[in-house]
């Protein structure tokens, strides 16, 4: 069984920036991925890594504002995020699975982290 804890979410204004990072304890080649959720709608992929190859996938919503990559000694993924907007409001979640295909579906995902929650004010 595999355990995800997220950590650096927060309260931030329209702009800023947060950083969140999320512990595997168990280590292997994986597709990492942040999802978020906001209150009353579905939960969507922001973005993705590849453990192995460290290829990266990004939602059209966060590209060009949001980073995410993986430091493989610390089994630890990370997601920068900049310029954020009350819309990227919503309580985070890292996940795994095997490969990266189909991402974006949280239904492919085996493995979640309890969330952690980022508001942005406008």
């Amino acid at each position: 069984q595999v355990e995800l804890v997220e950590s650096g979410g927060g309260s931030v204004a329209h702009g800023g920036s947060l950083n969140l990072s999320c512990v595997a304890s168990i280590g292997t080649v994986a597709c990492m991925a942040w999802f978020r959720q906001a209150p009353g709608r579905e939960r969507e992929g922001v973005a993705a890594i590849s453990t192995g190859a460290y290829f990266t996938y990004y939602a059209d919503a966060v590209k060009d504002r949001f980073t995410i990559s993986y430091e493989d000694a610390k089994n630890t993924v990370y997601l920068q995020m900049s310029s954020l907007k009350p819309d990227d409001t919503g309580v985070y979640y890292c996940a795994r699975t095997k490969y990266c295909a189909g991402w974006s579906n949280p239904a492919y995902f085996d493995y979640w982290g309890q969330g952690t929650q980022v508001t942005v004010s406008s």
